[in-house]
């Protein structure tokens, strides 16, 4: 278990919206990663929040670890019978020596201490095993829907990201990555809501929990009516564009 204080908690505070509110990565890029991973045996996946990357591993893997370093994220885990919870940090693996085929972390690698990570995934990951980390920014509906939000995620809430945020907004291009990359499918997130699960999921933000807690107020209800306007009537398809890193340990 982590100390108090050894990592950066954003989402404890809105586990059950975050639960709620965050969409699921499509099936596609599970079946691309155990693909190529060396063997289907043990798969594991950082960070893992409520498990929605771990559930999608698991569809393909023996044996899933899915570990996270927040009490209140892990407590809404998505329970699978070839999944293993488990509450620890990224730079901390609890695992031998080249135990894994396979190691992800899905919109998450921007909170790891870089000093640290590459040595530990480089110890846990078998030779040829693979490592993938994937994020994505914005969705996407239309101009008038995308031009509220973009105004609401740089200049109501910009000054509130942490700073890691721009390793998402640079697609994960200046993490030091620690393998040769491996070319990649491209892939979406894509899901219809309606305007109030889009107002939700602006809720799961860091950069909004922080807006509330220095300014006392709630930043989405800011942006509210000109969404709304925007939105009009019922559903609408949303689309988020997933920017992968994926590479593979040399073998010995």
């Amino acid at each position: 278990m982590p100390p108090a204080g050894s990592f950066k908690d954003h989402f404890s505070a809105q586990a059950e919206l975050y639960e709620r509110y965050r969409p699921g990565y499509p099936p596609e890029i599970f079946e691309f990663l155990a693909g190529i991973a060396p063997a289907r045996y043990r798969a594991l996946d950082l960070a893992t929040g409520n498990g929605q990357a771990a559930i999608g591993l698991a569809g393909h893997f023996a044996e899933v670890r899915a570990t996270e370093p927040s009490k209140a994220q892990l407590e809404r885990a998505r329970p699978h019978p070839r999944v293993v919870y488990a509450r620890e940090p990224a730079e901390r693996i609890m695992a031998p020596p080249g135990t894994y085929d396979l190691v992800t972390a899905a919109q998450a690698a921007h909170w790891f201490d870089w000093e640290r990570f590459p040595a530990e995934v480089t110890r846990v990951l078998r030779p040829g095993g693979v490592l993938a980390l994937w994020t994505y920014e914005l969705f996407f509906v239309d101009v008038a829907v995308d031009a509220v939000v973009t105004d609401f995620y740089r200049n109501v809430t910009g000054p509130y990201w942490p700073r890691e945020r721009r390793h998402v907004e640079e697609h994960y291009a200046s993490l030091p990555f620690p393998f040769p990359e491996l070319a990649a499918p491209v892939f979406s997130l894509s899901t219809y809501w309606s305007c109030d699960d889009a107002l939700s999921y602006l809720g799961t933000w860091s950069a909004v929990q922080r807006y509330r807690r220095f300014r006392g107020r709630d930043p989405v209800a800011l942006a509210e009516p000109a969404l709304r306007a925007a939105w009009g009537r019922g559903q609408r398809q949303l689309a988020w564009p997933i920017h992968l890193r994926v590479g593979r340990k040399p073998p010995e």
